[in-house]
């Protein structure tokens, strides 16, 4: 597997995946409805395009044989309600496609986080997590994350409720 960041090049890569990503992991236990809205609003090659730009946005995107499998968002300059690090760094989306999940993917992609928060500088890593996603809950947990408050999110017109996650990180 080989992880490289993302260019200027990767926005309609990042767009399609970021939406075939993420509706394989949240139609389950949501609407078609709310879901095409949080796409349309979220995942554009222009708003991609901006991310990618964006100096405190990091892209990381995994490749088997040269087929995209997953990415990872991290955003610096972020931090939430329950986080305590003096300079955390926000995991912002971490997905695999439906095809690789438990082949690795989230594995690799997490060490990646990991290492770059580290060189970075950042003493923590959060993330804001769906309170109905036990696998994903479970995942972090297994990375060491621990539940350290709860923020709303709203998908569509669905206003839900995420546990924000922190793992502090030593140099």
């Amino acid at each position: 597997m080989r992880i490289r960041y993302a260019n200027e090049n990767d926005s309609s890569l990042l767009a399609d995946l970021g939406r075939k990503t993420f509706y394989d992991s949240f139609i389950d236990g949501n609407t078609e409805e709310d879901i095409a809205l949080y796409l349309t609003e979220h995942y554009s090659s222009e708003i991609q395009s901006s991310e990618i730009a964006d100096t405190n946005t990091i892209f990381l995107i995994a490749e088997i044989n040269e087929i995209t499998v997953g990415y990872i968002k991290l955003k610096a300059q972020s931090s939430n309600e329950g986080v305590t690090a003096t300079n955390p760094i926000e995991l912002q989306r971490i997905y695999s496609i439906k095809e690789y999940i438990g082949k690795g993917v989230g594995a690799e992609l997490m060490k990646a986080s990991i290492s770059e928060a580290k060189e970075k500088g950042f003493n923590s890593i959060w993330l804001g997590v769906w309170e109905k996603n036990e696998r994903a809950i479970k995942f972090y947990e297994r990375w060491g994350f621990k539940k350290v408050g709860e923020k709303t999110f709203t998908l569509g017109n669905d206003t839900q409720n995420d546990f924000t996650m922190e793992l502090r990180l030593t140099s």
